[in-house]
């Protein structure tokens, strides 16, 4: 299966993402903010990156830009946000190809659109 980043600093939610993603037998690394991602991508590749929108020292906008500008990865993303202005911050990640997801989220539906984000498309 997929190698999964999932970037949280809610240690609850990243659990859960983690718990219910290992199930499905994902390999699954952790990072609480988008400086400590970094820091594990320079080291490692990945198949996906989960990240949250709002978090400390970094935000998931600000870790979006440096993975694709910076590290130069068009590794598939997807930005988790509560926030109420969805439309906006989608307009804002559309030229990063980035999937937005709305929190709170069902888990088991999480994960069902993870693997078809990352099921090869036909041909």
């Amino acid at each position: 299966m997929a190698r999964i980043l999932i970037v949280e600093d809610e240690a609850h939610i990243a659990r859960v993402m983690s718990l219910w993603l290992s199930r499905h037998g994902h390999q699954i690394r952790e990072a609480t903010n988008g400086r400590a991602a970094l820091d594990v991508l320079g080291e490692e590749s990945f198949d996906l990156i989960i990240s949250d929108m709002n978090m400390p020292e970094m935000n998931g906008l600000d870790l979006v830009a440096a993975v694709r500008k910076v590290l130069c990865l068009e590794v598939p993303f997807m930005l988790l946000s509560a926030r109420c202005d969805l439309d906006n911050l989608d307009a804002q990640l559309k030229p990063y190809s980035v999937r937005l997801y709305p929190k709170p989220f069902v888990p088991s539906r999480l994960v069902s659109d993870i693997e078809r984000m990352l099921s090869p498309v036909p041909t």
